[in-house]
C-alpha cells in the first residue's frame, strides 16, 4: 500500500521534518525562502497533507487544484493564511500550535516594552558610532516602566501572560476585548474598559488580537491621535492590526512617542521604508516564538497535527473542530 504524500514548505527546526519520512512519501522545499506562489500550488495538488507556516497562503485556489488533500497542519497559532471556512467546507480538518508559544511571545512582547521606553536601540548606535564622550545628566532620558499603566488589546493567552509580567513591574493594567475576563481580572489585577479609555490613559498599550477584517488597522489615525505624546505603542500580534502609514505619520507628529514592532505590514519591511529611519521605532522580523525550545515544540505540535490527519485521526489542535461532527 502507498505511503501518503505530504508536503512540508520549509525546514523545520533540528530538521524535524525528516521524522515523517518513516510514515509518509515525504517532500519538503529545502530553499530558505518560502516556495513560490506557483511552486505551492504545483507540490500541494499531488499530496494528502499539508505542513504550511504563515507565509503559505492556504485558499480556494489552492483547495480546488488539490483534490487529494486531506489535512492542513499550520505551524502557528494564527491561521490568517488559511481560509479556513473553505477547508472546513471540504470537511479538512486544519491544525495550529496553540499555547505553547505564550510565554515567549510575552517575554518578548515584555522586552520589546522594555528596549522602547529605555531607548535601548538608539543608546546601542550612540555607542558603536562613538558619541559615548562621558556621562550626560541628559543623555537618552527615557520612560519609566514600574508603576506605568499598560493597556493590553485582548486578554487572551499571550495577553494575560504579558500582564502577569506588568504585575512585577507594579503596572497598573487596563484591557479591552469582546468580553470581561473575571478569571484573569482576579488573578493579574487587570481592569476591563473601553478602547478609547485604554488608549487615552495607558503609558503602553501591547496588542494581541488575532487578524481578522475586525482588528485589520484596528490602530489607525484616530486611535493613534487618542494616545498620550509620551506613549509607547507595542505589537506582536500581526502586522495589519496596525495602519502603519498612519504610525509614521503619527510619530513624525510625535504621538504616540514611540513603537516597537515584531511584525508589519508588508511582511517583511522593505529596507527602504522611512520607518526603519526614526530613531523612535524599533523593528525587528517576527521573532514571538524564536526560542529554540518553543520552535521546536510548535514543529513537533505541527508534525503530530499532520500525522493525525493523514491518518485519519482527531487532530490535537483542530481549529475548525466542526469537520468532525
Amino acid at each position: 500500500m502507498p505511503k501518503p504524500k505530504v508536503f512540508v514548505t520549509r525546514r523545520l527546526p533540528g530538521d524535524q521534518h525528516l521524522s515523517l519520512g518513516g510514515a509518509t512519501e515525504l517532500a519538503f522545499w529545502s530553499e530558505p525562502l518560502p516556495p513560490s506562489r506557483q511552486a505551492l500550488l504545483a507540490a500541494a495538488a499531488e499530496v494528502d497533507g499539508l505542513l504550511t507556516l504563515i507565509t503559505d497562503r492556504v485558499d480556494e485556489e489552492l483547495l480546488r487544484r488539490s483534490p487529494k488533500l486531506r489535512i492542513v497542519s499550520n505551524m502557528g497559532v494564527g491561521v490568517d493564511n488559511i481560509d479556513v471556512a473553505a477547508c472546513t467546507a471540504r470537511r479538512i480538518p486544519v491544525g495550529n500550535t496553540p499555547g505553547v508559544l505564550t510565554d515567549a511571545t510575552a517575554d518578548l512582547a515584555f522586552a520589546l516594552l522594555l528596549a522602547a521606553a529605555r531607548r535601548l536601540a538608539e543608546a546601542t548606535h550612540f555607542v558603536q558610532q562613538g558619541k559615548w564622550k562621558t556621562w550626560d545628566p541628559n543623555l537618552l532620558l527615557g520612560r519609566d516602566v514600574y508603576g506605568a499603566t499598560l493597556g493590553i488589546v485582548g486578554l487572551g493567552k499571550i495577553g494575560q501572560a504579558v500582564a502577569r509580567r506588568a504585575r512585577g513591574f507594579g503596572m497598573r493594567i487596563l484591557y479591552t476585548g469582546r468580553e470581561r475576563n473575571p478569571d484573569a481580572e482576579a488573578e493579574t489585577g487587570a481592569r476591563h474598559t473601553s478602547k478609547e479609555v485604554l488608549l487615552r490613559e495607558s503609558d503602553f498599550v501591547s496588542l494581541h488580537v488575532p487578524l481578522s477584517p475586525q482588528t485589520r488597522h484596528y490602530i489607525g489615525r484616530a486611535e493613534l491621535q487618542l494616545m498620550k505624546p509620551t506613549a509607547i505603542l507595542v505589537n506582536t500580534a500581526r502586522g495589519p492590526v496596525v495602519d502603519q502609514r498612519a504610525v509614521l505619520e503619527a510619530l513624525a507628529l510625535g504621538r504616540p512617542g514611540a513603537v516597537a514592532l515584531d511584525v508589519t505590514d508588508p511582511e517583511p519591511i522593505a529596507p527602504d521604508d522611512p520607518l526603519l529611519k526614526l530613531p523612535n521605532a524599533i523593528v525587528i522580523p517576527h521573532l514571538g516564538s524564536a526560542t529554540d525550545q518553543t520552535r521546536a515544540k510548535m514543529a513537533q505540535m505541527a508534525i503530530d497535527n499532520l500525522l493525525a490527519g493523514i491518518e485519519g485521526r482527531r487532530l490535537p489542535n483542530c481549529v475548525n473542530p466542526e469537520v468532525y461532527r
